[in-house]
C-alpha cells in the first residue's frame, strides 16, 4: 500500500481556521519535568536502531534481535514473546494487538489488526442478568465469560512470513531462555498481584504461579519460572501458530474458558481455528505540517485523535503554550467532543457502517472547532452529525475500559518502522491462567446493552465481531517519511495521553521525554482528571473557575516513543512504567 493511497489525509485542510477568543491568562508554571517521585528518565540516542518498550527484559529482547542482524518485526516478535512473561498483567499471548508498520524499501504504511473477536455463540444478552440490566464490571471479567479469540500469536507468525527476516525460532530464545530460568520479579507485577489476589487466587494455575507456598503473593526481586510457559513457547516455536489455534493448546484453552467454575464463557475450537489477521488501511489526519497515522476501526484511537488534532489546529496553541490554562481548556473540551462522537459512531465497521471519512472531513472538524471558541468550560457535549451516506441512528455507548496494555515502538537499521499496542485488556484480563500465559477479558469493550430506547449501539456485542478499542499505535508522517512512532497503554485515556505527548512536542517544543514526562490532563465525559502527586494538581482551582469539574486520580500512561530525525534516532519512555530505551 502506497503512501499517499494509504491514508486519508486530505480530508482536511490545515488552512481552515477559526478565530479564538481566549483570555489572557498568568503564566502558572506547569514544568515540563514535573512527574514527581518518579524514576528519572534521559533521551537516548542511535544512529543505527532502536527499541522502546515498558520492560527491560523485552528491550534487551528485541534489541538481541536488531544486534543479530534482524529488522524491526523480527525485534516485535522477540519483545512482545518477553512481555508476555515479565508484564502478564498487560498483554501477552492470550490477547491481540494493533500494529503499525512502515516498509522502508517500499514506502509503505499500513497496519495489521490482531484484534480479539467475539466467539461465534455469544449472544446480545451475554453481558445482562436475568432482567436484561448490565452486569457490574467485575462480575462479567472474571472467568470465561469475557474471553475473546485471542490474536496476538497469528499477527506475530502473519507479519513474520511476510516481512520478518530472522528464522522463526530464533525469535522466541530470549521468552524461553527467561521462562526456564527465571526472571527478577520487578516492583509493578508485585505491586498489582498483590492488589488482586481475590481474583487471581480464583484461577487454580494463577494463585499456583503469583503466589508462594505459603499463599503470600510474589515479591519484587523474586526469581520467578514459568516452565508452562516454556512448553508453550517451544511447541510454537516449533510448529508455528497453528500450534496455538488447533490442537493441545487450543483445547486447553477453550476447557478454561468454558470450565470457568463461577463465569463460564462459550469460546469454541471453531472460533481459533477460524481467527484471521486483517490488514487494514491506516487512519491519517493532516496536523500542521505533519500528518498523524493510525488504526482504524474498530480502534477508536485514530480517528478521535485525529479529531481532537483537527480541532486544535484551528487555533494558535503553539503559542500559547503548557503554561496557558486555556491551552487546557481545548485540549480538554476538544477531547470531549470527539469523545461523544466515540461513543456514538465508533464500532467494528466490519459489521456496522461508520463515518470513518465524515468524522474527519475538513468541514465538519472546522464545525467542531467552532464550538471551542469561548474561554470557559463547554456546557453540553454532544455527538456531532458528520457527513455521512447511511440513514441509521445509533445510540450511545456504555462500554467501560480499564488501563492496562502495553506499548513498544521500533525502528531498524533499514528504518522500517514498528509501532504496536498490544494488551489483554483489564489487568490480569480474565484472571484465567493455561499454559502458563494469561487469557483475555476483551469482550467487556463491547457495550453491555445492545439497544437503548430501541436503537441500536454501534460497538454491541455479534458473533465474530471486534470489540471497539481505544489503542492508539501511531506513526507520525513528515514529508512522506515517518518522523516518529509513538502509542501508550491506558484504556480510554490512552488518546489523551498520546494527544498531550503530540502536542507538547509538536506544538510546544519540548523533547520527547519532557513531553512525556508533562502532567497528564485528560477530559473524555465530562470531568477533567488530573494525575495526582503532579504540578498538575495546581490547576484544579482555575479549571474549576472556567466551568470543569475537576478529578484527580492516578493516570498511569506509558508512552514509548522514537522519533527519526535524518540519520539520527531519539527515543524516550514513560517514567511511570519501568521502560526502557536500547540503541546502537
Amino acid at each position: 500500500m502506497q503512501w499517499k493511497a494509504s491514508c486519508l489525509a486530505l480530508l482536511i485542510t490545515a488552512s481552515l481556521t477559526v478565530t479564538p477568543a481566549i483570555a489572557k491568562q498568568s503564566a502558572d508554571s506547569i514544568a515540563p519535568e514535573a512527574v514527581t517521585g518518579l524514576k528519572t528518565q534521559t533521551l537516548e540516542q542511535g544512529s543505527d536502531w532502536m527499541i522502546a518498550s515498558a520492560n527491560p527484559y523485552a528491550s534487551e529482547a528485541g534489541a538481541a534481535m536488531l544486534r543479530q542482524g534482524g529488522n524491526a518485526i523480527d525485534a516485535m516478535v522477540a519483545t512482545q514473546l518477553v512481555l508476555g512473561l515479565v508484564e502478564p498483567q498487560s498483554s501477552g499471548i492470550g490477547g491481540g494487538a494493533f500494529l503499525m508498520y512502515w516498509d522502508a524499501k517500499k514506502e509503505a504504511l499500513t497496519s495489521f489488526d490482531g484484534r480479539e473477536t467475539a466467539p461465534y455463540g455469544v449472544t446480545p444478552r451475554l453481558f445482562q442478568d436475568d432482567k436484561g440490566e448490565p452486569l457490574q464490571f467485575f462480575d462479567a471479567v472474571v472467568g470465561g465469560r469475557s474471553v475473546g479469540t485471542p490474536g496476538t500469536v497469528k499477527l506475530l507468525q502473519h507479519t513474520h512470513q511476510r516481512l520478518g527476516k530472522l528464522p522463526w525460532k530464533a525469535l522466541f530464545e530470549p521468552a524461553l531462555n527467561l521462562a526456564k530460568n527465571g526472571f527478577i520479579v520487578s516492583p509493578r507485577l508485585a505491586k498489582l498481584v498483590a492488589n488482586d489476589q481475590d481474583y487471581l487466587q480464583r484461577s487454580a494455575e494463577a494463585k499456583a504461579y503469583f503466589f508462594n507456598q505459603d499463599g503470600s503473593p510474589i515479591k519484587a526481586g523474586q526469581n520467578l519460572k514459568n516452565p508452562a510457559y516454556a512448553d508453550t513457547l517451544t511447541l510454537i516455536a516449533d510448529q508455528g501458530a497453528s500450534a496455538f489455534y488447533h490442537g493441545k493448546i487450543a483445547n486447553d484453552i477453550v476447557k478454561t474458558v468454558r470450565g470457568a467454575k463461577a463465569n463460564p464463557g462459550v469460546l469454541n475450537t471453531m472460533d481459533l481455528a477460524t481467527y484471521q489477521v486483517k490488514e487494514r488501511e491506516p487512519v491519517c489526519a493532516p496536523y500542521r505540517q505533519y500528518s498523524i497515522c493510525g488504526m482504524g476501526p474498530p480502534s477508536s484511537g485514530a480517528l478521535t485523535l485525529g479529531q481532537i488534532m483537527g480541532m486544535l489546529s484551528h487555533y494558535p496553541i503553539a503559542e500559547m503554550g503548557p503554561e496557558n490554562i486555556q491551552s487546557w481548556r481545548l485540549l480538554g473540551d476538544a477531547s470531549r467532543l470527539a469523545f461523544a462522537d466515540r461513543g456514538k459512531y465508533m464500532a467494528d465497521s466490519d459489521y456496522v457502517p461508520m463515518p470513518t471519512e465524515g468524522l474527519l472531513a475538513a468541514d465538519y472538524i472546522e464545525q467542531r472547532a467552532t464550538l471551542l471558541k469561548g474561554d470557559t468550560a463547554l456546557a453540553t457535549t454532544a455527538a456531532g452529525k458528520p457527513p455521512w451516506s447511511h440513514a441509521m441512528n445509533y445510540a450511545l455507548d456504555e462500554a467501560i475500559e480499564l488501563p492496562s496494555t502495553s506499548h513498544f515502538s521500533i525502528v531498524d537499521k533499514d528504518r522500517n518502522m514498528v509501532s504496536i499496542t498490544t494488551t489483554i485488556e483489564n489487568g490480569f484480563g480474565s484472571r484465567l491462567m493455561v499454559r502458563g500465559f494469561l487469557l483475555n477479558n476483551e469482550l467487556t469493550d463491547f457495550s453491555f446493552r445492545s439497544h437503548a430506547d430501541g436503537v441500536p449501539i454501534a460497538n454491541r456485542i455479534e458473533p465474530g465481531k471486534r470489540p471497539r478499542s481505544s489503542m492508539a499505535p501511531t506513526i507520525v508522517m513528515k514529508e512522506g517519511e515517518p518522523y516518529m512512532a509513538v502509542g501508550s497503554p491506558g484504556g480510554s485515556q490512552i488518546i489523551g495521553y498520546v494527544a498531550k505527548t503530540l502536542v507538547a512536542h509538536l506544538d510546544w517544543g519540548l523533547n520527547l521525554q519532557q513531553a512525556i514526562n508533562l502532567p497528564n490532563m485528560n477530559n473524555r465525559f465530562g470531568a477533567f482528571e488530573l494525575e495526582q502527586g503532579t504540578t498538575a494538581e495546581q490547576w484544579a482551582p482555575k479549571l474549576e473557575q472556567l466551568g470543569f469539574k475537576v478529578k484527580v486520580k492516578e493516570l498511569n500512561s506509558g508512552v514509548q516513543a522514537i522519533r527519526v530525525d535524518g540519520k539520527s534516532l531519539t527515543g524516550a519512555a514513560d517514567p511511570r512504567r519501568e521502560g526502557k530505551v536500547i540503541a546502537q
